[in-house]
């Protein structure tokens, strides 16, 4: 059944089921011909991004940061990156953004900070001040080695030894990252003024980076090894982060979170929540109506391969059920790409199949029940990019070479002019290259040709929009068999019938009745050609 809202309509809630584009700052549109994109850049083409027909933007983070991972490493909540412009240029991008329309979601980034923020600057420099225990420190074991075995998700121990305190600093990512003591009441009353600091300036909605990441086992038990038998190319993959990271109280947080937003009328809440055990901390992080929206499948992100069997999986847990307390379960968000997870043709589609793929892909995602998350360029189908090691900017890929993707080939500029230097991204050097085969699929040449992903990309959305049942309707007979997907989001007096063909070769599906509204790639009642979908709608009773 579908979740009924007990304190906002459908209509209240913004978010149920929109379509949301993020936006990598520095990889967007460079205003100033530094080549670093920047907010100016952004504002400049808001019009494009609305022109799809999304409903909202998500701009990873523009803070104030030394940038060792590239805004994820924060110096100043309340502030933006002089690379990035200034708050008064936020201010009017939030302003254009709410002129066409357009709801604005920003990053927050409360797991950690960066080592430059004044909280850790003060809380490093002895035992005793009044934010010495605003981070997790830890005095060494006896024999002087880190208190505990817990890893860094970018490899090594996750504890860094501090002359100033002589004791070690948890991390989970980088050491220039130490982490949040999130468990700290006043810690948490902190973070909670900088989500008022923007919803004050206009913000509509937060992304939570690694919400999971905020909390720990305060005792500070090891993790076992792990018990999984998955790929290890990190000291981190060895073990089972049952007390690193997970911790019940997380819970509350976002309940307080959830309190302060509410303060504010209807505001987007969703959180990123991967690694082990991820689907049930997703539904913890969303249960009932005083906590966040919705949370970000990883579902798809990283799969080598797009089968009818994983997205049926994928969707199994999001039914729309109460649980045990009587909470109605949150709202999934579905993407198949972002900053961190390779362009999806690269992953599922040979060369040749690329484009039939990315409509295929694209009609696929627009059809799930939940929140459709793109990522810039997305729309124009653009391929991950192959980058040198001697170009390479992402720290985990270099830390971890040759063994983990590079996060830097699909955060490579935006191409607006195929005849342009640079794809139209900047008048400088871009701070990673393009591909002279992503700039041919530059925005201006795919707007030149009706038959274009762009193009699509916008009818896609249109056709969301268009029927409520594609938006917001129950997801039902869900069926994988070989390479073809099938399924129905029926709401109230319309069913729609979505049947997809996965694989290379032709297929012969049944189909319930109903009224053609959709062919994708050529499919029809009688045949699905290779990577092809149809879509029929019947009216109900």
């Amino acid at each position: 059944m579908t979740q009924t809202l007990s304190s906002s309509s459908t209509q209240e809630a913004w978010w149920r089921g929109a379509t949301i584009y993020q936006i990598y700052p520095r990889s967007f549109a460079d205003s100033n011909g530094d080549g670093v994109g920047d907010l100016r850049g952004i504002t400049a083409h808001l019009d494009h991004v609305a022109s799809l027909g999304v409903d909202a933007i998500w701009i990873s983070p523009f803070f104030t940061s030394p940038m060792a991972d590239y805004g994820y490493d924060v110096a100043d909540y309340r502030d933006v990156d002089p690379s990035f412009g200034t708050l008064a240029d936020f201010d009017a991008l939030v302003e254009r953004a709410h002129a066409l329309g357009l709801k604005v979601t920003i990053d927050l980034v409360f797991a950690h900070t960066s080592d430059q923020h004044a909280w850790f600057q003060q809380s490093r420099a002895n035992r005793d001040n009044d934010l010495s225990d605003w981070y997790v420190w830890k005095d060494p074991n006896p024999d002087g080695t880190p208190p505990t075995n817990w890893q860094s998700v970018f490899g090594g121990p996750a504890w860094t030894w501090d002359a100033r305190r002589c004791q070690y600093y948890y991390h989970q990512f980088l050491k220039e990252q130490p982490q949040l003591n999130v468990h700290n009441r006043a810690v948490q009353d902190a973070l909670l003024d900088v989500v008022r600091f923007w919803l004050a300036r206009g913000v509509d909605g937060f992304r939570f980076d690694a919400l999971n990441h905020s909390m720990f086992d305060p005792a500070f038990t090891d993790n076992p090894p792990a018990s999984h038998d998955r790929p290890r190319t990190r000291s981190y993959d060895f073990q089972d982060k049952v007390n690193s990271m997970n911790h019940p109280d997380v819970a509350g947080f976002i309940e307080r979170i959830r309190r302060t937003c509410d303060d504010y009328g209807v505001v987007f809440g969703v959180a990123e929540v991967g690694g082990d055990d991820s689907i049930s901390l997703m539904k913890a992080y969303t249960a009932g109506d005083t906590r966040l929206s919705s949370a970000y499948s990883f579902d798809f992100l990283y799969a080598p391969e797009l089968t009818p069997q994983r997205v049926k999986e994928a969707l199994a847990p999001w039914q729309g059920e109460v649980d045990e307390e009587g909470r109605a379960e949150g709202w999934p968000s579905w993407a198949f790409e972002n900053h961190d997870a390779p362009r999806l043709v690269s992953r599922w589609a040979d060369e040749a199949n690329r484009p039939a793929f990315a409509r295929l892909a694209m009609a696929l995602l627009v059809a799930l029940r939940g929140n459709v998350f793109l990522y810039q360029g997305q729309e124009l189908g653009l391929t991950q990019d192959d980058i040198p090691f001697h170009l390479l900017k992402d720290p985990e890929a270099i830390a971890n070479w040759p063994l983990t993707l590079s996060r830097d080939g699909v955060r490579t500029p935006m191409p607006w002019q195929a005849g342009a230097e640079h794809g139209g991204f900047t008048q400088g050097e871009p701070w990673l290259p393009l591909s002279p085969d992503n700039i041919a699929r530059a925005v201006d040449a795919q707007e030149a040709d009706p038959d274009s992903l762009l193009h699509w990309t916008r009818r896609m959305l249109a056709l969301r929009r268009a029927h409520p049942a594609l938006m917001l309707g129950d997801m039902e007979a869900v069926q994988a068999h070989g390479h073809v997907l099938s399924f129905t989001r029926r709401l109230g007096g319309e069913a729609i019938h979505g049947a997809f063909n996965l694989g290379p070769h032709t297929v012969h599906p049944q189909h319930p009745a109903g009224d053609i509204l959709l062919s994708v790639n050529g499919g029809s009642v009688e045949a699905l050609p290779p990577f092809s979908a149809l879509f029929l709608r019947r009216k109900l009773g």
